[in-house]
């Protein structure tokens, strides 16, 4: 049966290949012929591996060895590509000597480069080059609330929209965004899981779409250093403000339980908080909370609340939420 070429090899020092070859041909009484017979390889194969052109296979060697019943003698064993990045690094060197630069002078060829694509080329209609397309929406409540959903949990670089919402408690809000996106740009969004942080990233790459937020207010790095703020044409629009607010609160704000005892009784009241840095942020939020009849309160500097009862239960009748894990809380008897 033939022995496989496609197996490890095994390379000999100096001379010891041609040595291990030579030995085996007088033990075994066989001519080269005979020998390349036994092997199943071709005369023109062996003589090869006499002149040390090319290392032998492990399997030849284990064969020879069997037949002549000889000891495997000291090599080492390598990958069949063992060669591969030597050799390429050595022709290429052969070729260079030989007929240098291919293409000619890099730098010459920069700078013809440029000449052409000031002169022709960026005047050029390349598809590669086009930007992908999206949907420009009109400014609207549902378009007002996505705002609000960047300003809570999104960011912006020069390419791209982020949303990021933890990935098991924000699940089902996750779904929700993704379907508003699609719906507003034409776009279905890239999802993506952090297991370090626990957290969901859902992305759009489009630089036009940055470009296009970015001019209707929503910064491009970090919010909290630029002072964000709902943008003026929201502001200006009863409906887009409240639609905006119910996106900050799905994303920044919380359902949370506040319980103390008083005289031996037990007490337990669920109350609203939304959390900023952002100072002018706050400030719309607790105005708007005010426009709408409710009394909030602000905490520590960084959070704006609702603790009656009666203004939680108006909160949820006004402005509503589309984050399941504010309703089920909200909901959900203490």
């Amino acid at each position: 049966m033939p022995i496989s070429l496609k197996c490890d090899r095994a390379v000999f020092k100096k001379g010891e290949q041609r040595e291990f070859l030579f030995k085996a041909k007088v033990l075994l009484n066989r001519s080269w012929k005979e020998l390349s017979l036994i092997l199943g390889l071709s005369e023109r194969t062996i003589t090869d591996w006499k002149a040390e052109n090319s290392t032998i296979p492990l399997s030849a060697v284990t064969l020879l060895c069997e037949e002549a019943g000889i000891n495997p003698p000291n090599f080492q064993t390598k990958n069949r590509f063992w060669y591969t990045k030597i050799g390429g690094k050595l022709g290429g060197a052969a070729v260079l000597k030989k007929y240098g630069r291919i293409g000619g002078d890099p730098n010459l060829r920069k700078e013809k480069w440029k000449i052409w694509w000031e002169k022709e080329g960026k005047f050029r209609d390349f598809k590669i080059l086009r930007p992908f397309t999206f949907n420009k929406p009109k400014k609207s409540a549902k378009f007002a609330e996505f705002i609000g959903i960047m300003l809570g949990d999104g960011g912006m670089s020069k390419n791209q929209i982020c949303i990021t919402l933890h990935h098991t408690d924000d699940y089902e809000f996750a779904k929700y965004v993704i379907m508003l996106e699609n719906n507003l740009f034409g776009i279905v969004p890239s999802l993506y899981h952090d297991p370090k942080y626990s957290v969901n990233n859902i992305v759009i790459s489009r630089s036009g779409l940055v470009k296009y937020l970015n001019s209707l207010g929503l910064p491009i790095g970090n919010k909290i250093k630029q002072n964000i703020d709902m943008p003026e044409w929201i502001k200006k629009n009863p409906k887009f403000s409240v639609a905006c607010l119910r996106g900050l609160v799905d994303t920044d704000g919380c359902i949370f339980t506040h319980k103390y005892k008083v005289n031996n009784k037990n007490y337990a009241y669920k109350k609203l908080s939304f959390t900023s840095y952002s100072r002018p942020l706050r400030c719309t939020v607790y105005k708007l909370l005010k426009k709408l009849g409710l009394k909030p309160l602000i905490s520590q500097n960084k959070d704006v609340r609702l603790e009656s009862q009666y203004d939680l239960r108006r909160y949820f009748q006004l402005i509503g939420s589309n984050n399941p894990k504010h309703l089920n809380k909200y909901f959900k008897k203490i």
